[in-house]
């Protein structure tokens, strides 16, 4: 028989369009580890540990995954310390031929993927794998081979090559040594919220786990071709939920792209660029690898934003906004849709982004962290890409001078029914005053705005005038 093959899990919890798995089946007994690595996110520089909804998500997720090797007569084995030595140890414990993996391209994964060549013992090799992505970053490149940093020309590149790669099968049986190495119990990880266990909203909003995936994807098969509409209209929230299960790898791009690929509507090529700008993402990072936490373009931070460090009422400013106490109504909706479920509408996302860095002028490193610390969806890549593009300092981005109206927004985009699911106290007011509560009609426990618009945006143009120097 052949020596044992390890497979590194990390956002790639499933068994279907598994590249490192099916691989690692095909070459003899398998041996899935799944290592809880807090250090190495710390360690680069920006401590991307996971905040409580990514910990909440990956609880559901590994049991789902382990159910499904179950059903296989197979276990994962869960670890917690450095990846590269726990993965070193087990392999030399066990005797492994190779530890195969799918790439991964945020920084502190791209290191230890390096580290990891050079730790496993004689005789055992790193096989990395692309599956995460419709294509591997650098395939799509400039005439000149150089990677795109402009969403418009990588788009077109990507559709130019596609189709993307055929889907993979997911193993008929998996094979284990009859000694598998020791695990840890994953509820000794204590990944769930207990006191308080704020989650019931994000048990009642979420199913987790491939079979919901694939179940979600079938369910958007027959609604995508409205996405084009749909989209942008957070009372119907007739969009894909895709992004938690492909932020985990619950299902890769290249099943979602294979399965929607015949459609001719409008609304899935909507959703094709929206799946191409993930892979987007992922080809910024590797050009950048701290893009998230660096502004790309050059202005004088100092004169710009109102840094929550420099007193208390910018503070309260910031927590005002964390909280959906604005005054704001769409903008609070969308702060508590995100405390409660844990996600946000995508247009919601921008207008509650836009809000922070334009109406309130705080730097919008705030908003991406808090986004990065309250979605199940977090993404190193795309939530710092987004950021940048709404602040208007990224390689790519939308002008700062371009400052969204939320309450226009709200009343433009149909808001009113979302407005009420999530700020109760507003429930009463008609679809005419709930988007800006009029002065008699605003109930005492709902906050005055924050800053009015137009004062706002004034302040918003100037500062970013002075940050210029002009």
């Amino acid at each position: 028989m052949s020596n044992p093959q390890i497979v590194w899990l990390r956002r790639d919890l499933r068994m279907k369009d598994q590249p490192a798995l099916h691989a690692a089946a095909e070459a003899g007994p398998v041996v899935p580890v799944y290592v809880l690595d807090d250090d190495r996110p710390k360690q680069s520089g920006s401590d991307r540990c996971f905040g409580g909804a990514h910990r909440w998500w990956l609880h559901h997720s590994l049991e789902s995954l382990g159910k499904s090797f179950g059903a296989r007569n197979g276990s994962i084995v869960l670890r917690r310390g450095d990846s590269v030595s726990v993965l070193a140890s087990i392999a030399d414990e066990i005797g492994a031929e190779a530890v195969h993996a799918n790439r991964h391209y945020e920084p502190w994964w791209r290191e230890a993927e390096e580290e990891l060549k050079d730790a496993l013992p004689d005789g055992c090799e790193l096989v990395l794998h692309d599956g995460n992505y419709l294509m591997p970053p650098g395939t799509a490149t400039t005439g000149s081979g150089d990677p795109y940093k402009i969403y418009t020309p990588f788009s077109k590149a990507m559709l130019d090559l596609f189709p993307p790669r055929d889907e993979l099968p997911e193993p008929d049986t998996i094979s284990q040594p009859s000694d598998m190495p020791d695990s840890d119990d994953l509820s000794d990880w204590d990944l769930l919220p207990t006191k308080p266990d704020w989650a019931a909203g994000f048990r009642e909003f979420w199913k987790v786990g491939e079979d919901a995936a694939h179940d979600r994807l079938e369910w958007w098969a027959d609604e995508v071709a409205a996405y084009d509409e749909s989209r942008n209209l957070p009372s119907k929230d007739e969009t894909s939920q895709m992004s938690p299960h492909l932020h985990w790898g619950e299902i890769s791009p290249v099943t979602i792209w294979h399965r929607l690929k015949d459609k001719r509507s409008g609304g899935w090529k909507t959703y094709e660029k929206e799946l191409i700008w993930r892979d987007y993402a992922q080809n910024i990072i590797m050009q950048f690898p701290k893009y998230p936490d660096q502004s790309y373009r050059d202005y004088d931070e100092q004169v710009l934003w109102r840094h929550p460090n420099r007193g208390h009422l910018i503070q309260e400013e910031l927590e005002a906004w964390q909280q959906g106490r604005t005054g704001y109504p769409i903008v609070d909706a969308g702060m508590r849709q995100l405390w409660k479920t844990g996600w946000m509408h995508n247009r919601v996302r921008m207008i509650a982004a836009s809000f922070l860095i334009k109406h309130l002028l705080i730097d919008w490193r705030h908003g991406e962290r808090w986004y990065w610390d309250c979605l199940v969806d977090g993404d190193y890549a795309s939530n710092g890409t987004n950021w940048q593009w709404v602040a208007g300092t990224g390689v790519d981005s939308n002008m700062f001078p371009r400052i969204m109206a939320p309450l226009s927004q709200s009343e433009k985009f149909d808001a009113a029914d979302y407005i009420r699911q999530y700020v109760p106290e507003l429930s009463d007011l008609s679809d005419e005053d709930i988007h800006d509560p009029p002065e008699g009609k605003r109930p005492d426990d709902y906050p005055e705005k924050i800053i009015g618009h137009k004062e706002a945006r004034e302040r918003a143009l100037q500062a970013y005038r002075d940050s210029k120097g002009e």
